[in-house]
């Protein structure tokens, strides 16, 4: 909501400004006083448009602008949220929102998370009295079987940053990144590489975890791999432990998390090559530059 009305404020302000619809004082005005006129009937509009949607919002039955957008959106989320269509487009969303710079997972998931916290606790009470568990898409799926080192199944971009690299930056961003990216944070990947922003990353960035939800759904629905338990574990246990321990003791959830990152080693490799290579590139040309400027005869 906030993003909202700051862009509707902008454009308001700019309409009527452009418009020149605003108080112009004489030359002799100090410029501080003149600016305080200029802005008076631009920020009238704004607060006037703003106060005339707020009293029409509070007349319909839902009261205030906050609880409409929950409604209107937050409640077809949620009707989709447990759905393969519905996750695939979560993961689509989060990923365009990254891309953008904005924390894609906060955003999507404060629609998303409920539902997948009910189906969690329902697997979890079917779990425990030996029932057949009766949802695949909840919490921990998304958190341990698509999200393989974070946000966009990172894991398999860091393991070639480290052991493929030519470039020493990205060799050196890779170790930095290891750490926080074995533990599925992958912040130091998003903003040091950075992918956001990227066109070279954003393909792999945002299609890799809708690869991943499929075959992770294909394989829970066909029995080949267990489905989630219902058992909370944190987003930052590492894969293969946590495959194992939120399927409540079947290896088969571990074996679902190495071919996650498999994809992801596949997915990124082209995508990785090309920016290794055009980032060696520009090292190569910084070191020519400084050979160049250093040499006896540049000195001369």
């Amino acid at each position: 909501m906030a993003i909202l009305i700051a862009l509707l404020s902008t454009e308001i302000y700019r309409f009527v400004n452009d418009r020149n619809l605003v108080i112009r004082m004489p030359e002799g005005v100090p410029p501080a006083v003149a600016k305080s006129f200029l802005a008076l009937i631009p920020g009238f509009c704004v607060l006037a448009v703003v106060l005339a949607l707020r009293l029409l919002v509070e007349a319909t039955p839902f009261g205030d602008i906050n609880t409409m957008i929950t409604e209107l959106v937050g409640i077809p989320m949620s009707h989709v949220g447990g759905s393969l269509p519905g996750m695939i487009i979560s993961v689509l969303l989060i990923g365009i929102l990254w891309m953008l710079g904005l924390h894609g997972d906060t955003i999507v998931l404060v629609f998303i998370r409920p539902v997948w916290l009910s189906n969690m606790s329902e697997n979890l009470e079917a779990f425990q009295n030996g029932l057949p568990i009766p949802h695949i898409i909840t919490q921990q799926f998304y958190d341990l079987w698509i999200a393989p080192g974070g946000t966009g199944a990172l894991l398999g971009l860091v393991i070639f940053m480290i052991l493929r690299s030519r470039s020493v930056q990205m060799k050196q961003l890779g170790k930095i990144a290891a750490p926080g990216s074995l533990f599925n944070i992958s912040e130091p990947m998003v903003f040091g590489i950075p992918i956001v922003m990227n066109p070279y990353l954003v393909v792999p960035f945002i299609l890799t975890p809708v690869v991943l939800v499929i075959v992770s759904y294909v394989a829970m629905t066909t029995g080949l791999v267990a489905k989630p338990a219902g058992i909370a574990l944190p987003f930052t246990t590492p894969i293969v432990v946590s495959g194992y321990l939120a399927t409540g003791g079947h290896i088969s959830g571990s074996v679902l998390q190495i071919v996650n990152l498999g994809i992801s080693l596949v997915m990124y490799y082209p995508f990785f090559r090309i920016w290794d290579n055009l980032k060696y590139r520009e090292e190569m040309a910084s070191k020519s530059q400084q050979a160049v400027a250093t040499s006896p005869i540049a000195e001369q």
